[in-house]
């Protein structure tokens, strides 16, 4: 095919409109190939994207007849894709059955291919794919003027390519954000609204997912006896599946605990039914601290949890809690042992995630148990919510605007009288 610069400079013209009206990636790959096929002659045309000749993706192949070609990727010469793939240069043969570095390539003997044509696409010198044309009948069909119009048609194509995959990205990251906020309305509202009024006692708390979702819980369960269930847990994952995880936990904790019997009971059946549905490997771990209003003493379960914090008010001394046995979700027919914590008057007994410990500054220290031990010893003769704010502020100064690694989850419980 031999054009002069007019006759090239109207078929980019003519390229630029058919690719520059729309945004749509399907759209535009098919009117890619037509153009490409219409403006060599070739008999069939074929457009892969990727950055690499192993991961190339073929996605329009189509004869001068217009029909689809079926199973594209063993239609063509794979030496000629490898090779324009691998140095992002373009490249021609007249012949493909005369070509020394082809002759031993089973593709293009098999194909009994001819005249070829790749030539690479490029956004900005950045290689996203390659178009592909050739002839399996006639050779020497194409020629340099061929081969330098069929770059300038990729190059323009390119930009239109990229352009679509933005804007597709674009529209889908949209999509995924609308329905992560939706996500994190349903998983913010399995929370607890407002924090019981038991008498002698104030609870507060505080959730804070690192992303969107997150992993973390807490509940206040009012059980048929008339006591409080108060539970705090974290999946051991993180973004979406630990929610997905996090809310079955919950729901599941929150049914088991509900009923008449036990606490322990209540746990080890939660266990049961976490682990029969733990497919995924998640587990979950869990604090159980159960308050009858009549009484001073917590009824206390671990399972596998970060380690509570009890401040003993009249000793301004602090102690941790044993974290208990295995996570739910791990062994089936695992079993939990219960502890009992007398609460006096101003003593605070603080549940929390590791995220809150785990907290990283900019040289990336950790908050650890030894800072949060005198926040809490500071603030101890606050009510629960100013405990709450006061280690959350705490928290954020150490941090310092660092974005948070891990979801954080609080709870508070002090006895007031």
């Amino acid at each position: 095919m031999s054009q002069g610069k007019p006759g090239r400079l109207e078929t980019l013209y003519r390229v630029s409109q058919a690719l520059g009206s729309t945004l749509d990636l399907d759209v535009i790959l098919n009117a890619v190939i037509d153009q490409v096929v219409g403006v060599t002659r070739a008999e069939r045309g074929f457009l892969m994207l990727g950055d690499a000749s192993p991961s190339l993706d073929f996605r329009v192949a189509r004869g001068i007849d217009q029909k689809t070609i079926e199973a594209p990727e063993f239609e063509v010469s794979r030496g000629v894709i490898e090779r324009v793939a691998e140095t992002g240069k373009a490249v021609m043969t007249s012949d493909a059955q005369s070509e020394d570095w082809l002759a031993e390539r089973t593709s293009v003997m098999s194909l009994k291919l001819r005249s070829i044509m790749c030539v690479p696409l490029l956004v900005q010198g950045r290689y996203i794919g390659l178009v592909y044309v050739d002839n399996r009948v006639q050779a020497g069909i194409f020629g340099t003027e061929d081969l330098d119009l069929l770059q300038a048609v990729a190059n323009t194509a390119a930009v239109s390519i990229e352009n679509a995959r933005l804007h597709r990205a674009a529209i889908e990251q949209a999509r995924l954000e609308r329905e992560l906020e939706v996500a994190r309305q349903v998983q913010t509202s399995l929370m607890p609204l407002d924090s019981p009024k038991v008498p002698g006692f104030e609870l507060a708390a505080i959730w804070r997912a690192a992303r969107e979702v997150g992993g973390d819980f807490y509940d206040f369960i009012h059980r048929a006896d008339g006591q409080w269930g108060i539970v705090i847990g974290d999946v051991t994952d993180k973004g979406v599946p630990a929610a997905f995880f996090m809310a079955l936990a919950r729901t599941t904790v929150r049914a088991s605990l509900t009923g008449g019997g036990s606490p322990l009971a209540g746990l080890e059946q939660a266990n049961r039914l976490i682990s029969a549905d733990s497919s995924s490997g998640m587990f979950v771990t869990l604090f159980y601290a159960g308050l009858d209003p009549g009484s001073s003493v917590l009824m206390c379960i671990g399972a596998g949890h970060t380690p509570p914090l009890h401040l003993r008010a009249s000793e301004n001394d602090v102690v941790m809690l044993n974290k208990g046995g295995l996570p739910l979700g791990i062994q089936e027919e695992g079993r939990f042992t219960e502890a009992r914590v007398e609460m006096r008057k101003g003593d605070t007994l603080l549940l929390y995630t590791d995220g809150l410990v785990d907290a990283i500054d900019r040289r990336d220290d950790f908050y650890g148990w030894d800072r949060l031990k005198n926040v809490l010893r500071k603030s101890g003769g606050q009510g629960a919510a100013q405990i709450v704010e006061s280690i959350e502020r705490d928290v954020n100064a150490f941090t310092a605007g660092t974005p948070p690694f891990d979801d954080l989850t609080m709870v508070v419980v002090k006895r007031v009288e």
